[in-house]
């Protein structure tokens, strides 16, 4: 299910994590050439990409968070 990108984060291994609007989470890692963001890091970078719509694997297995958690 496609949702949109509200924020960042750093994990507990300072990789980059997209939150998305269901309440899950996408790492986002710019690791070439396997994966190619280098917007992921600088902070204009992400601004730019909020709003974004990324594919949420956990939204198709389960259902979305209620809100706040």
């Amino acid at each position: 299910m496609l949702q949109p990108i509200i924020g960042f984060h750093l994990d507990e291994e300072s990789h980059w994590v997209a939150d998305l609007a269901c309440g899950h989470g996408q790492h986002v890692r710019h690791n070439p050439p396997w994966t190619n963001r280098p917007w992921v890091v600088t902070e204009t970078g992400r601004a730019a990409m909020l709003g974004h719509l990324l594919q949420c694997k956990r939204c198709d297995e389960e259902p979305a968070l209620p809100a706040g958690e």
